[in-house]
């Protein structure tokens, strides 16, 4: 038996940081074989406000995660959202000086290094260059020109780009809590990767993460990514609504929205009621389930209706044949699809994490779709070689002492 190739992801959101490891048996197959879970602190709206409360929630879920495999992280690949994301398409241009001999790997870097060469601020970085396809001599789009005769050869690709600053708090959070970052990877292309089918992303699709704080939103056409956008408002704008207008704390809010909730109110509701907790004199009390449900549906709504004009200003929403693919954490809210297919007027569905195995119970639900599918992404080498990957492992016979170690070393190393 071969051995494994294994990676580390940790997804940093806005309700929980979630550190999944991940390898690769000999059959090729994706296997988890831990995860650690631990409530988020010092993020608001996928940016963290606080470095310190943030480093401690991910040194929380990462000791779970060294336990549950029985191997110490010492590297990982995170994920990153916020509305400070921005993406573009850009096409680059290249000459081939001998058509006699075929199109070679390197043509094929060098121009997606053309494709990639797009002027930003100073206090911006790119993140991702993706290849969306190439044209030799400007004929049909192939996925890969490698081998081709021509004389020119086009490219056309993806690229996001980050604030520098945003990037730069995140990566040193990670590292801070003792785990060294191998690549920093956008979430809704991470979520993508472990929610969609083939066949939708050659129609058209929109997947739709509905976070905590941050609704991302990846367009695919044609087998690839042509849109990328992160929306500042999720899931926490419904427990907020619903703890305002019941007036009751937060908690409670947010235990009727997920216990009890749905995106839509019917007159069959009207009858029912549920307790929850109040202030002042009342500890408890009773409210419509109907009321409930048309707070959430009013709310619902808006998120709705903000990504279908996110998608009607980018040109792509009546190209969606396959719709949307509703995932994240807010994606449970019952009834959200038959919403979005009813306002919208296209397809929807739930989307849950696939192309895997282990540990299904666990991260099986839509809130764990960015973290799987980071694990996903970097396994299919989209990153950089597994072997370099798998170095960030070791036996966890010493616990969490050494990365401790590493994390107090590198709090006195001078910057």
């Amino acid at each position: 038996m071969r051995k494994r190739s294994t990676v580390a992801a940790i997804d940093v959101g806005s309700t929980k940081v979630a550190v999944i490891v991940g390898g690769v048996t000999e059959h090729g197959d994706t296997r988890i074989l831990g995860v650690g879970v631990a409530p988020a602190a010092g993020l608001s709206r996928g940016v963290i406000d606080n470095i310190q409360s943030a480093r401690e929630s991910v040194d929380v879920a990462v000791e779970k995660a060294e336990q549950a495999c029985g191997m110490r992280i010492l590297s990982a690949v995170v994920g990153v959202s916020g509305g400070h994301i921005a993406s573009q398409n850009n096409r680059g241009i290249i000459a081939i000086p001998d058509r006699s001999r075929p199109i070679s790997a390197d043509d094929r870097s060098r121009v997606l290094e053309s494709a990639g060469q797009i002027s930003i601020p100073t206090n911006r970085q790119v993140l991702h260059v993706i290849p969306r396809g190439y044209w030799v001599e400007g004929t049909d789009p192939v996925s890969d020109p490698v081998g081709m005769y021509g004389g020119r050869l086009d490219a056309e690709t993806h690229i996001v780009t980050g604030a520098v600053s945003a990037i730069q708090n995140l990566t040193k959070c990670v590292e801070g809590a003792g785990v060294q970052v191998d690549d920093v990877v956008l979430e809704s292309v991470a979520s993508a990767t472990s929610v969609l089918q083939e066949q939708e992303r050659l129609q058209g699709v929109a997947m739709v993460d509905i976070g905590g704080s941050t609704t991302s939103i990846a367009v695919y056409e044609e087998g690839a990514v042509t849109h990328t956008a992160c929306l500042p408002i999720a899931g926490s704008h419904l427990t907020h609504d619903l703890a305002r207008v019941l007036r009751c704390p937060w908690e409670s809010a947010e235990e009727v929205k997920c216990r009890y909730g749905a995106a839509y109110a019917s007159p069959e509701m009207a009858n029912e009621t549920v307790e929850i907790q109040a202030f002042g004199t009342q500890t408890q009390k009773a409210v419509s389930l109907l009321h409930v449900c048309e707070i959430l549906q009013a709310r619902s709504e808006e998120i709705l209706e903000m990504v279908a004009l996110e998608l009607k200003r980018a040109g792509y929403l009546d190209r969606l044949a396959a719709g949307l693919v509703l995932t994240g954490g807010s994606s449970q809210l019952r009834g959200l699809a038959d919403v979005a297919e009813a306002r919208l007027g296209i397809p929807a569905r739930v989307g849950r994490p696939h192309g895997y195995s282990g540990l299904s119970d666990l991260i099986g639900t839509p809130a764990y779709a960015t973290a799987v599918g980071l694990v996903e992404y970097a396994l299919q080498g989209r990153q950089r070689p597994l072997e370099s990957l798998t170095t960030g492992f070791e036996p966890a016979s010493s616990g969490g002492f050494f990365r401790r170690l590493a994390s107090l070393g590198r709090a006195l190393m001078p910057q």
